[in-house]
């Protein structure tokens, strides 16, 4: 499972040819409610069990975090459970703000 993460740059790539994609922010609200990427849906971990059928879809699925720990969790649970494309991003949020997007704040 070596392609189970994923870069910022390659998720903006993919965003700038308009591919498919399921942005998914596994933080939690607070977190959330600090920093966003425009576009991404909010299922924090503990919620990904319960919301597996809205992961199962066309789109490839991206998950994010802080760092990218927890979403290298779920996106490995992800494929156990199915969902073959699902991918995290490497460096999470945090990397997406200072190689991406400087606007999105970093805490």
């Amino acid at each position: 499972m070596n392609d189970l993460e994923i870069t910022p740059r390659q998720v903006k790539e993919r965003l700038d040819r308009c591919e498919k994609l399921l942005l998914v922010d596994v933080r939690e609200p607070h977190e959330h409610a600090l920093c966003r990427i425009d576009g991404a849906v909010l299922i924090p971990m503990g919620a990904i069990p319960a919301s597996l059928q809205k992961l199962d879809a066309d789109e490839d699925v991206i998950c994010f975090c802080h760092h990218g720990m927890r979403s290298l969790d779920v996106a490995n649970w992800l494929r156990h459970q199915g969902v073959p494309s699902a991918k995290s991003m490497a460096g999470g949020i945090d990397r997406w703000s200072t190689e991406i997007d400087p606007s999105v704040p970093r805490y």
